[in-house]
């Protein structure tokens, strides 16, 4: 659910990159409309940053049992960790509030775990961990270079799409789920390819973007796309890893010095993590306070 879910759409793409055929559902949906699925050689992957999620909870009561559970939380105490058959920790340490460290973790776990399965993880993929953490702490000790910048050129944002393909999905799903926890602002994740089929009727002066253009498969029809939103007149903030030749008003990029399409669909959140915190205290609000739910979800 929640973080959690979202992380799973780029564990699945690595998945199905390595030839281990996998999908994505939702917890509830698979508790309520899909236990069919299961089969004899069903592996389950289940995702929480608690390990108490009550969709996830719920489910593992009605677990058949011939299927095997591996869980990824932060918590070794949880219901997750201790029902699964084995349990993978994340370690991102207690959050109160938006999932910040446990999105990047979580991702980052699950990655390994398909790596392992396909027989891949090896030295060179330690190394390029090994590099994506030196990477972390640049980015995260340069973000001042930039965010005065961001803000200005998205200014007051009343609403907002982020768009993105493949693995950088799951990023984007992440960061509107953000920008509706810490600002209370609409957002919306949205895969490149739907935005085409209709959505783009939106984009006019005032409209404004995320968009994040890993180089990979679809690198291309990404930039498309922001030049096409400029045509129309919106803004679009790129977040990529190859810099571009591009000088508009209406179009920012930065950079995310990370060149595996998958590992940059980790690293690149820290923009939009530290945008929406910034973005927040400019608006004199402390971003992620829960007024209406909690941390851990109990219910329904």
């Amino acid at each position: 659910m929640g973080s959690s879910y979202f992380t799973s759409h780029a564990a699945s793409i690595l998945f199905n990159s390595l030839k281990i055929s996998s999908f994505v559902i939702n917890s509830s949906e698979l508790l309520h409309y899909n236990l069919n699925l299961f089969r004899k050689k069903t592996l389950l992957i289940s995702l929480s940053q608690s390990g108490e999620s009550f969709e996830v909870t719920q489910l593992l009561n009605q677990l058949p049992s011939n299927v095997f559970c591996v869980g990824i939380t932060n918590e070794a105490d949880s219901t997750l960790a201790k029902r699964s058959d084995i349990a993978l920790l994340g370690m991102a340490g207690t959050e109160e509030m938006t999932s910040t460290k446990t999105y990047v973790v979580t991702t980052l776990v699950s990655f390994i775990l398909g790596w392992y399965l396909a027989g891949t993880w090896n030295d060179e993929r330690k190394k390029m961990i090994k590099d994506l953490i030196a990477n972390f702490k640049t980015t995260l000790a340069n973000y001042q270079l930039w965010m005065n910048d961001a803000l200005t050129f998205l200014g007051d944002i009343q609403t907002i799409q982020i768009i993105a393909r493949g693995p950088s999905f799951s990023t984007a799903s992440q960061s509107a789920l953000m920008f509706k926890e810490a600002t209370r602002i609409p957002a919306t994740g949205i895969l490149g390819g739907e935005f085409r089929h209709g959505p783009m009727e939106m984009v006019s002066e005032g409209f404004k973007a995320i968009l994040f253009a890993a180089d990979g498969k679809t690198y291309s029809q990404s930039i498309k796309m922001a030049e096409d939103i400029n045509e129309f007149g919106g803004k679009v903030l790129i977040i990529t890893n190859k810099k571009l030749p591009i000088s508009n008003k209406n179009i920012m990029q930065i950079f995310i010095n990370e060149p595996d399409e998958f590992l940059f669909s980790i690293q690149s959140i820290i923009p939009v993590q530290l945008f929406i915190d910034s973005y927040a205290k400019s608006k004199d609000s402390e971003a992620g306070n829960f007024y209406r739910g909690a941390k851990i979800t109990t219910t329904e």
